[in-house]
């Protein structure tokens, strides 16, 4: 089941030339998320060929260079015929503020748009398969950071070992496999655990927004197999990270380590390097014992299961 992962921006808060503000496409087997829209997401969208078809929009916060993207997006969904909802997570407290910019010009949306004010420790969306966490996060206004969580998948069945138990190849497989006991001809009773092998992971994205690092990144989720994290400046600006609400490359990186994460992405890189990410890479490689990269706008990243291997 495919879970892909578009950057669609990487900047900080001054776009460049090669990055645009935040903004990070997720899509999972026909649902298409959305987290965060800095000014010109719809234009990154068509670029990258995501398409317009989300059903939930996800903000960490209300800075400009994460939602200014919102009222254009809805225009163009708009001109498109839109008729399906549209749901938009915002933290507790900028409901008003969010609804304020989602009507800006007195845009009046052709398709429901529903505002949903959401807080650290909660669900914002549960799916079928998954769910979108919701976790606190340091920065200097209201902000969260969200986390896609996967369900546990069932165990491997064992088809072989069942069938030297005796179990006859057809429906009994299945109730087995979905938990359920069978009994066989002469009367034994098959236990789904004697042919069943112990869950399996799911897959998880870890997504925190602008924050200084913070505790709550590590307890949202175990062991991500994706985190993206707030890289805005290198060692050479640490205190300015600090005031300013943000991280380090380093300090992200120190993150992924304590999360048991397998991959790091570092991104809101501050238009002081000029695109320039060698040192954020260097310096969060110094530290890391995972996989480390700085992705450019457009990059794809295909999340395989944890036992794909």
């Amino acid at each position: 089941m495919p879970l892909r992962v578009t950057f669609l921006g990487t900047a900080g808060a001054v776009p460049t030339t090669e990055r645009n503000p935040s903004g990070l496409y997720v899509a999972r087997e026909g649902d298409e998320l959305l987290f965060d829209a800095g000014e010109g997401t719809q234009r990154q969208m068509m670029r990258f060929g995501t398409g317009f078809s989300i059903s939930n929009l996800f903000v960490t916060h209300l800075h400009g260079d994460h939602v200014l993207g919102i009222p254009g997006l809805l225009q163009t969904m708009a001109f498109n015929e839109r008729d399906a909802p549209l749901t938009i997570h915002t933290p507790q407290g900028t409901q008003q503020s969010l609804s304020n910019l989602v009507t800006a010009l007195d845009n009046r949306p052709s398709f429901p748009v529903h505002i949903n004010e959401v807080r650290g420790g909660t669900v914002a969306y549960r799916a079928d398969e998954y769910e979108v966490r919701v976790f606190n996060t340091d920065h200097d206004t209201r902000s969260v950071g969200y986390a896609l969580v996967e369900d546990d998948r069932k165990g491997r069945f064992d088809r072989e070992h069942a069938e030297e138990l005796g179990v006859p190849v057809g429906p009994k497989f299945s109730k087995l496999h979905n938990g359920e006991a069978v009994e066989l001809e002469d009367g034994t009773i098959v236990e789904p655990e004697q042919v069943v092998g112990e869950p399996r992971p799911g897959r998880t994205i870890v997504y925190t927004g602008d924050t200084r690092p913070t505790v709550e990144t590590l307890e949202v989720a175990d062991n991500p197999d994706l985190l993206i994290h707030d890289a805005t400046f290198a060692d050479d600006r640490a205190e300015r990270a600090a005031k300013t609400a943000h991280s380090t490359a380093r300090q992200a990186a120190e993150i992924a380590n304590r999360a048991g994460a397998d991959r790091l992405a570092l991104v809101h890189i501050s238009s002081r390097y000029a695109g320039h990410v060698g040192d954020h890479l260097e310096q969060a490689r110094d530290v890391a014992d995972h996989e480390v990269f700085a992705p450019d706008d457009g990059e794809v990243l295909e999340i395989s299961y944890p036992d794909s291997e």
